[in-house]
């Protein structure tokens, strides 16, 4: 996926665990690894916004856009002619 969760990094920075953010926004440990790891297709506004208030940060500082990495993933297309 093109769009990068950068939440370890906002983590270490301030020197916070998962399970300290798991139990400051109400989120499962398990839900919020998922998200960690980059293996979360969707997040909720609701829940973003929850984390970003937990680290007090923006959410442009937990998710990054890769652009590169959008055409390292982007299927070939397919031929009209078959």
């Amino acid at each position: 996926m093109a769009i990068v969760v950068k939440l370890d990094d906002l983590l270490h920075d301030r020197r916070m665990t998962l399970t300290e953010l798991a139990d400051q926004v109400g989120m499962t440990l398990a839900n919020l690894s998922i998200l960690k790891t980059g293996k979360a297709r969707a997040i909720r506004f609701s829940t973003l916004e929850a984390i970003c208030e937990a680290l007090s940060c923006q959410p442009g500082d937990l998710l990054q856009f890769e652009p590169q990495r959008a055409e390292r993933e982007r299927p070939a297309k397919r031929s009209a002619s078959r």
